[in-house]
């Protein structure tokens, strides 16, 4: 079975979550995302890993811009490390871009992969053990609670809107 078949995307998570728990469970899924690119060897195989990542990455980022990132800037000892995040963000928008160009070449995109892979692992890394770190202490429990619905929420639409781009 090749590692597009084998990486299913999580069914739709107990919406009760709060938004790290709900985000972390997305991070784990993007993680095996990036393995399997890494580990895939047959190029249209990853080319379809890609367009899942692709899709996963677009809306976890819109929903985890609203509903996270824009209730911690509502603190002022949230807004270095939301505008830290949202940049990120947009990096990693920037080599999805690349990597989507037809124009692109194999090796182009091969390169593009790689830079994508250890990316998207340093802002999950450092979102888990700075960002949310702080963002618990910013946020009172019932409102992460409300967030997780949220966030779940508006990811399982945009990936539904968007899974035939």
């Amino acid at each position: 079975m090749s590692q597009s078949a084998a990486i299913a995307n999580p069914a739709l998570v107990n919406l009760a979550q709060d938004i790290f728990a709900a985000l972390i469970e997305k991070h784990d899924y993007q993680r095996q995302l990036c393995a399997a690119l890494e580990t895939e060897s047959d190029f249209a195989q990853r080319q379809a890993i890609f367009q899942r990542l692709k899709l996963e990455l677009r809306a976890h980022e819109a929903a985890e811009e609203r509903h996270l990132y824009v209730p911690v800037m509502q603190h002022d000892e949230g807004l270095d490390l939301s505008r830290h995040a949202i940049t990120e963000h947009h990096e990693v928008d920037e080599l999805l871009e690349i990597m989507e160009d037809d124009g692109a070449s194999e090796e182009k995109w091969e390169s593009t992969c790689v830079t994508l892979i250890e990316k998207v692992r340093h802002h999950l890394d450092e979102e888990e053990n700075k960002f949310f770190k702080q963002a618990r202490t910013i946020l009172d429990d019932e409102l992460q609670q409300r967030l997780g619905t949220l966030y779940q929420a508006e990811h399982d639409a945009f990936a539904k809107a968007h899974a035939d781009d």
